[in-house]
């Protein structure tokens, strides 16, 4: 599902982001109910940021005025009645490989009915995407937010599985 962005594309970076648990539904500007074998959840846009929803769980990425920046690596935890693994990654690309690994994001998810990318105007490049799929008895999505004034791409995936 594409979402084009009724707001203006506020450019933020990559070390802004932080990782955040169990927060209650932020306000989203395009969202995505996603019903997998055993698991149903709810991609959300919010601006250059994400949030992923189910069964009053939540994972949140996004520049939080309360928290840190600094996304981990890698983290384990064990919350809401999940077990959570996730990774992330920040790609510092040039303009051409930027606009080529968006293009390519946008048409993969394009494709799938468990995706959702939310556009910005004002900027092409100006994308937030979330794809979804089952795995084992609990889910794993892939999410990309891109950064083109400062030509960052932050992949993250996250697996949870019910405790």
């Amino acid at each position: 599902m594409r979402a084009r962005l009724d707001t203006r594309f506020a450019d933020s970076r990559a070390a802004d982001l932080s990782l955040a648990y169990g927060l209650r539904p932020l306000p989203a500007l395009g969202t995505h109910r996603v019903v997998l074998p055993g698991v149903a959840l709810e991609l959300r846009v919010l601006g250059a940021s994400h949030q992923v929803v189910l069964d009053g769980w939540s994972e949140t990425v996004a520049c939080l005025p309360d928290r840190p920046g600094a996304l981990p690596a890698r983290e384990e935890s064990l919350a809401g009645g999940w077990r959570t693994t996730f990774e992330a990654h920040c790609h510092r690309l040039d303009g051409d490989e930027l606009a080529d690994r968006v293009r390519a994001i946008v048409l993969e998810c394009a494709a799938d009915e468990n995706a959702l990318v939310g556009e910005f105007p004002g900027s092409p490049l100006a994308v937030t995407a979330l794809r979804a799929w089952p795995d084992g008895d609990g889910a794993s999505w892939r999410t990309w937010h891109a950064y083109p004034q400062a030509g960052e791409l932050v992949e993250t995936v996250s697996v949870v599985r019910p405790v």
